[in-house]
């Protein structure tokens, strides 16, 4: 059974999970790594989700205020050995209650295109493409996400 914790960006669990996020990203972005990790700082990020198997950190995501209304959803991670469980929209899940309850209107994000599975996993949990935002405006690898809760029935 998959049991969640929220924490922040302190948690030793969810410094390891990141690190093998990091190794990850970097095999999969080659040259574009450089540019991709100075957008994913984790120091003093507040609202941190851990996903736990049996006394396992198997999942992590993170939020971040981006406007007023939106929070920015980072550091989406499952190591390979326990994908396809179901892990990631678990994850997500927990992050938009978050939001919600924080009063946010809207979660976006960015993942990149040499990341097919994440994409799937985003268009299967109702978020839609938007046009890049921020930093990822213009940057041909980057795929980015909204979920506007407000139009949710």
């Amino acid at each position: 059974m998959i049991t969640i914790k929220r924490t922040n960006s302190n948690d030793p669990a969810f410094q390891e999970l990141v690190k093998a996020l990091d190794l990850e990203l970097q095999k999969r972005d080659g040259e574009e790594h450089a540019f991709y990790a100075q957008l994913n700082k984790t120091d003093h990020i507040k609202h941190v989700i851990v996903a736990w198997e049996n006394n396992e950190a198997v999942g992590c995501g993170a939020l971040r205020t981006y406007t007023d209304d939106t929070m920015e959803v980072k550091r989406m991670f499952v190591p390979l050995q326990h994908r396809r469980k179901g892990i990631a929209s678990v994850v997500l899940s927990e992050l938009e209650n978050w939001c919600r309850e924080l009063g946010y209107q809207k979660c976006i994000l960015e993942t990149g295109k040499n990341q097919p599975e994440a994409i799937a996993m985003y268009q299967r949990n109702q978020y839609k493409i938007i046009p890049n935002f921020g930093k990822y405006t213009g940057v041909e690898n980057s795929v980015c996400f909204e979920k506007d809760f407000s139009k949710e029935h």
